[in-house]
């Protein structure tokens, strides 16, 4: 009897599991297969990206659609472009908050925990209020048409700042006590211990900032006019303005856009699940 009813509890858990599998491979299908057929129309030959029924599957690999978007746009100086944005500013950003992050979790000063929560309240402000007082900001400062326009309004988040503050929360005491003790200064301290204790939740936050800023397009359009500093979103929405019934080149395009952000989660996901998961254990 007991063994009828154990070979019935392990047959319900296999049916469970296996339920559960099936909806997470048609969950995954779901979501990969957009970037599946984009991906495959981009290196298909151009007598097969048209024909019916669709083929997911290329007969043969073909660099035509690469070569001829490299003719028609300078995709690969918007890719420099956006990657100097991301890298600038993403390592801006992450000394910013790591700053602000140690002082509202480490020192104490009247109103802290007050300025905190209204520093907070910022991230409820949509971008479309902030938009148009930056821009005659940046008008009056002279930063039109340049880099710093774009990197420097973003160098302070109240997210990433939220994001550090809860991670540094989950440190001990005792190792600032004790490097007090050694003689180390709160610079030190920050720098030499906190810093890479940290390195989860700091990457973390720099996968979610780099791919922010990857990613943007309306702040670039309101400030780039020079094409030659164009980045990759903005030079593609004026490709595909430009190509709207050239469906393999737009696809080209956004393939390429999208590799190098591939590349860098697949490189920083074990921090990426770490840091989200240790960044929420104090608050």
């Amino acid at each position: 009897m007991e063994k009828a009813l154990h070979r019935q509890a392990m047959m319900g858990r296999f049916f469970q599991n296996l339920i559960l599998y099936i909806v997470l491979v048609g969950i995954a299908v779901i979501m990969v297969g957009p970037f599946f057929w984009m991906a495959t129309t981009a290196i298909k030959p151009m007598k097969e990206v048209y024909i019916y029924p669709p083929k997911f599957i290329p007969t043969r690999l073909s660099l035509e659609n690469l070569l001829e978007v490299m003719k028609l746009i300078p995709i690969w100086r918007y890719l420099a472009n956006t990657a100097y944005i991301a890298i600038v500013g993403t390592l801006g950003q992450l000394a910013v908050c790591t700053m602000a992050a140690y002082a509202f979790s480490r020192l104490k000063f009247p109103g802290r925990d007050l300025i905190f929560t209204l520093y907070l309240g910022t991230m409820m402000i949509p971008f479309g209020v902030e938009m148009i007082p930056l821009f005659v900001l940046v008008s009056k400062v002279g930063w039109q048409d340049s880099y710093q326009a774009i990197v420097v309004p973003g160098l302070a988040s109240a997210f990433g700042t939220f994001l550090l503050r809860q991670f540094f929360l989950t440190i001990p005491t005792e190792l600032e006590d004790a490097a007090r003790i050694d003689g180390a200064g709160r610079l030190r301290f920050l720098v030499t211990i906190l810093v890479p204790l940290s390195a989860p939740a700091l990457t973390t936050l720099g996968i979610f900032n780099f791919l922010g800023r990857w990613n943007e397009f309306l702040w670039p359009m309101l400030i780039l006019r020079t094409q030659d500093k164009y980045l990759i979103q903005l030079g593609l929405a004026r490709f595909t303005t430009q190509y709207t019934s050239s469906t393999h080149l737009m696809m080209t395009g956004a393939t390429i856009s999208v590799i190098p952000l591939l590349v860098v989660f697949l490189v920083a996901q074990r921090y990426f699940v770490r840091g989200v998961i240790l960044s929420g254990l104090k608050g």
